[in-house]
């Protein structure tokens, strides 16, 4: 953080594991499917038609995979439109977690070539048809956590440097870096003493 020029976390700061927690990715199925409802929410968040969304959808086999706000969306354009184009650099992250992009650099915004390595839905690609043609190359669960680690002390020190006026180290902001880490606090699954069992898209508590 302070490579970055960006204020430390406070040393009371929870951690986001503790010694003798093992940690493992969702099944790897499970974040394909979230990439590519992520970009179903982008390709209806610029222009593409409800019926064409659910007709995705249904031959994709992935409605039971859309949590109820993106199913409102979706089929009735109903929610907070900005807060579902943000989605835009979890799907990032869920890319780097899928080894579609080598990096994650919280002063780089979004690889936009990585579009050619999503689902091209508006072509029809299904989810199985894009499954078949892409060669994904998942991180090592421990490096995802490292990861999540830094992100999650990015989270605060991006709205505290907003908060007090100071200039960030890139382009991307708060906004974004929370994005990145909801995709990482969600794939990234630890188990022990002092954690829950992983929950839903929806339930990610980025309140810390």
């Amino acid at each position: 953080m302070s490579r970055l020029g960006l204020p430390l976390p406070p040393p009371s700061y929870p951690l986001v594991w503790e010694p003798g927690d093992e940690v493992e990715l969702r099944p790897l199925v499970e974040i394909e499917a979230r990439a590519a409802i992520l970009q179903l929410i982008l390709a209806r968040c610029f222009g593409m038609p409800p019926q064409a969304g659910m007709s995705w959808l249904l031959s994709s086999h992935l409605v039971d995979s859309l949590t109820p706000p993106e199913w409102h969306f979706v089929t009735g354009g109903e929610g907070d439109h900005r807060s579902f184009v943000l989605h835009h650099d979890a799907l990032f992250a869920l890319c780097w977690l899928l080894g579609l992009t080598k990096h994650l650099d919280p002063t780089e915004p979004v690889d936009e070539r990585l579009i050619e390595a999503l689902p091209n839905i508006a072509a029809g690609e299904t989810f199985d048809r894009w499954r078949s043609r892409t060669l994904v190359a998942p991180q090592d669960a421990v490096d995802a956590a490292m990861l999540l680690d830094f992100y999650y002390c990015l989270d605060w020190s991006y709205l505290e440097a907003e908060k007090l006026g100071r200039p960030l180290p890139g382009v991307v902001d708060a906004n974004a870096i929370g994005q990145r880490r909801w995709a990482l606090e969600w794939a990234v699954v630890f188990s022990g003493p002092y954690h829950d069992p992983p929950g839903g898209w929806e339930e990610v508590d980025l309140s810390t």
